[in-house]
């Protein structure tokens, strides 16, 4: 399973840092700067979390 994001989505509201401050870290200005990601076996459940939250769907998890 990989992580990404669709940058030109992403709003600044870094709800997804606050589930997670590794999976989802951000630039200076407050932008998520997810690059795609293979995703290990225990971040599953965190990266989902925070791809829940994303309330502008900037973040994609595909299997």
């Amino acid at each position: 399973m990989r992580l990404r994001l669709e940058t030109g989505k992403c709003a600044g509201h870094a709800v997804c840092h606050a589930m997670d401050a590794d999976l989802f870290p951000l630039d200076d200005n407050g932008y998520s700067t997810v690059q795609s990601t293979e995703l290990a076996p225990g971040d599953i459940e965190r990266a989902q979390d925070g791809v829940n939250a994303c309330p502008e769907r900037a973040l994609v998890i595909d299997e």
